[in-house]
């Protein structure tokens, strides 16, 4: 059971890898020269640094949360929920789109590393409607969740991965003919007013030692009239603005925000940095994702947010960010409350 948590590497796709411009002597590469460790920093010194962790990586008690009934959304105008961290349902004009699901308790393949905080792991299968599709932006374990891919496979109809992750989802019991793989530029259209397209990332990939088999991505979503942006995990980079400036606006996009730190400043962004990402790809509003859930860095557990609506108020970027639950409606009035200063 433990090893099937690892997952696959692809070994069937190798004709398609090979002729892929972002692939090179067995591994996917960046656009920019990338560095998981720029600084060459020893593995123990981060790991010292995880240990001595101050008390504020946690929340003092459960966070604000609300549990929507997912199976009563409208979905007239596109409707999202957030889970905590980078997972979130949309719903627009009948079609539900999973992201990234991680409902197992911990973001690692060992339950004593990675645990999620209290309260942001309230749905169950049980909760969820039919997904018509699941979307996953990468193979890292706080994004692809073993346990509840597994539990949740009868009610997904189609999966749209990034190269090399389906490998995984057909170890664990997912028919290939639901499963589409794309490279970066590849497109698809899954519903008649839906076209989703993938783009870069600044990130890597692995569920073990070996990193770069399978393939990262963001992802565009032409959904009737509105576009969305999928951030998935990564640094800042050029990309964004090229993004940008070839689509014009976005009306949404979900951007990480959390688990940086200056031993890898290229592979996650700071939250100065996700504003200025929103700003480049010309975002109407942004919402920031990757925190609120898992203890993946040494920063308080409530920075991300707090900084990253420090940098939007200054620069006049258009920010979001709900209670995990609360259902949020793209272009509705919406109060936001500042629910990650709680105290006990």
């Amino acid at each position: 059971m433990i090893l099937k948590r690892f997952g696959k590497e692809p070994r069937n796709n190798k004709e398609r890898f090979e002729n892929a411009p972002n692939y090179h002597d067995g591994k996917f590469l960046n656009v920019e020269p990338t560095d998981v460790n720029p600084h060459n920093v020893p593995f123990f010194k981060i790991l010292w640094k995880f240990i001595k962790r101050p008390k504020s990586v946690t929340p003092p008690s459960e966070p604000p949360h609300v549990k929507s009934d997912l199976k009563q959304l409208k979905g007239d105008k596109p409707e999202i929920v957030w889970f905590g961290h980078s997972s979130y349902l949309m719903k627009y004009s009948g079609f539900t789109i999973l992201v990234d699901p991680v409902f197992s308790g911990n973001a690692s393949p060992f339950t004593f590393f990675g645990n999620s905080f209290q309260g942001s792991d309230n749905y169950y299968t049980e909760d969820f409607p039919h997904i018509d599709l699941l979307l996953l932006t990468h193979d890292h374990y706080d994004h692809l969740d073993y346990n509840f891919l597994k539990e949740i496979k009868g009610k997904v109809k189609r999966v749209v991965t990034p190269l090399g992750v389906g490998a995984h989802l057909k170890l664990w019991g997912y028919e290939e003919e639901l499963i589409t793989e794309l490279n970066w530029e590849d497109h698809i259209f899954p519903a008649d007013n839906l076209k989703i397209i993938a783009k870069p990332s600044r990130h890597f990939s692995g569920r073990s030692f070996a990193r770069f088999k399978t393939l990262w991505s963001s992802f565009i979503l032409e959904w009737g009239d509105y576009r969305i942006y999928i951030g998935g995990d990564s640094g800042y980079s050029s990309t964004f603005e090229r993004i940008g400036k070839e689509y014009g606006k976005f009306d949404l996009v979900f951007l990480e925000c959390g688990q940086y730190n200056t031993y890898w400043p290229e592979i996650h962004m700071f939250p100065e940095e996700t504003v200025q990402a929103a700003r480049d790809l010309n975002a109407e509003v942004l919402i920031p994702v990757h925190w609120s859930k898992f203890v993946l860095s040494t920063h308080p557990w409530n920075e991300p947010v707090k900084r990253a609506m420090k940098e939007a108020e200054r620069t006049r970027q258009k920010i979001v960010s709900p209670r995990i639950g609360e259902v949020y409606t793209l272009g509705e009035p919406y109060e936001q409350k500042e629910w990650w200063n709680f105290k006990n």
